[in-house]
This record gives structure tokens, C-alpha cells and sequence, in this order.
């Protein structure tokens, strides 16, 4: 059960970082630092999710 929980949560989280790379993009472009950051750490939720599916 915990194991779905976790696994919600990062979904969660993933969908606001991708709406926050969205918006910081729109605002700055998309190779702006910022952006460039909230990617990296957009792929690394990302990649932990997949972690823990599979």
C-alpha cells in the first residue's frame, strides 16, 4: 500500500515540476538556467518513478 502511495506522490510531484518548467520556459525560454534546472529535476523524478514501477 505504501508502495502506491510513494508512487502517487511522485506523480504528483512530476505534474507540478513539468507545470513549473512550462511556465519558467514561457516566461524565460527554454535554454534559460532556470529552466535547464526544473528539467533536470523534472528527468530525475521521472526517472525515480520508473525506478520504482518496474
Amino acid at each position: 500500500m505504501k508502495r502506491l502511495w510513494d508512487e502517487k506522490a511522485l506523480l504528483l510531484q512530476i505534474g507540478i515540476k513539468r507545470k513549473v518548467m512550462y511556465r519558467r520556459a514561457k516566461t524565460f525560454g527554454f535554454t534559460h538556467p532556470l529552466v535547464v534546472e526544473c528539467s533536470q529535476e523534472l528527468d530525475r523524478l521521472i526517472n525515480e518513478y520508473h525506478e520504482k514501477v518496474s
